[in-house]
């Protein structure tokens, strides 16, 4: 069986959850898998990853060029004679009536979150957002969701079935050889983490201004210098003593230390379905508090402990002996959060006729 994915950074993954999956679901010797790329994100252009067939599309992938690199993905993927097709956002799905056309062909898309409804889309954006969505699930064979509130939403919206598949958190353990969290800070005494992008949506406000009011510590990753908002976060939060403002770590090792020493996990995420850095954690046995959303309860299994209000949250960092145990997040990590369960749902679409 041969799949080519199309819709990511490309591999080997260096962006987000979308190329995480595309690196883990190509793991395996029970298909044969062509990723697509953008060429203006590398500076080596093999043409293979593994076993891996890599085709460089000369685009970015992200923000409104995104629409034409998946158009241009999917035309070589046709011309190549491609038969099945992963496509991992509905960015290019204005193609996809076209691409239905063809016998033969099986289309899978994996809408991701609910895209127009995030705060960040405006007018035009949006509208073109929600009309690709419709799209994607009227011209695709299968319609994959990260989130069984999401999955909810397309049934509802579109009477349409849609199959929910989330991401592996499995891969965030890793060896702690010559990790030392005392050259990003003080470990000697308990912390909570967070770690995501620096966006209004991920409630960053929220969380800092719980933890400034709490004699409590906090690592919190991201990326400040990318919007005025994580500057103006960073510039108000930074000289605060409990607060260590880390900027972006992507060595696995480290964050694997992090997520091993700290104490409890804050989750702001409010928007987008399953997000890859809640299931990593979950992996981690530690207490979790994510914002009060269906996203982040459908993920956790409505276990865990949630916050809407920064008051919430000092609530409940003022009363450790109410956090609910991680173990029980580990239990639903291992029975839900695997690749070895995420590759095997994948490839029964595929397979199914």
């Amino acid at each position: 069986m041969n799949i080519c994915i199309i819709g990511t950074v490309g591999i080997p993954a260096s962006y987000g959850g979308f190329e995480t999956l595309a690196e883990r679901l190509v793991d395996t010797k029970e298909a044969k898998f062509t990723v697509y790329c953008s060429r203006k994100h590398y500076q080596e252009y093999p043409k293979k990853y593994k076993t891996v067939d890599l085709v460089y599309i000369p685009f970015d992938a992200n923000g409104a060029s995104s629409i034409i690199y998946d158009i241009f993905s999917m035309l070589h993927a046709l011309i190549s004679g491609h038969k099945n097709f992963l496509v991992l956002g509905v960015s290019g799905a204005i193609f996809l009536p076209i691409l239905s056309c063809f016998p033969k062909l099986k289309i899978i898309t994996n809408i991701d979150g609910i895209e127009w409804r995030r705060e960040k889309w405006k007018g035009l954006a949006k509208t073109f957002l929600k009309f690709s969505e419709s799209l994607a699930v009227r011209f695709s064979s299968h319609v994959v969701s990260d989130n069984d509130a999401i999955t909810k939403y397309i049934s509802e919206e579109y009477q349409s079935s849609c199959k929910t598949i989330a991401y592996g958190g499995d891969h965030a353990f890793r060896s702690l050889a010559n990790v030392k969290l005392d050259d990003i800070f003080d470990a000697s005494a308990p912390f909570a983490l967070s770690i995501c992008r620096i966006e209004p949506e991920n409630n960053v406000h929220l969380i800092l201004e719980a933890f400034s009011e709490e004699k409590s510590r906090i690592v919190f990753i991201g990326n400040w210098e990318k919007s005025s908002y994580g500057k103006a976060l960073y510039n108000k939060y930074k000289d605060k003593i409990n607060i260590t403002l880390s900027k972006p770590i992507y060595c696995l090792d480290t964050l694997h230390a992090l997520r091993s020493e700290c104490s409890v996990y804050i989750h702001g995420h409010s928007a987008g379905g399953t997000n890859p850095s809640l299931v990593e954690m979950m992996h981690f046995s530690k207490p979790i508090v994510a914002f009060d959303c269906s996203f982040n309860r459908a993920t956790m299994e409505d276990k865990g402990n949630y916050f809407s209000s920064s008051e919430d949250l000092a609530k409940i960092l003022g009363e450790p002996n109410g956090l609910v145990d991680g173990i029980k997040m580990t239990e639903i990590a291992k029975r839900r959060y695997t690749w070895e369960i995420i590759r095997k749902q994948y490839l029964e679409l595929f397979r199914d006729k």
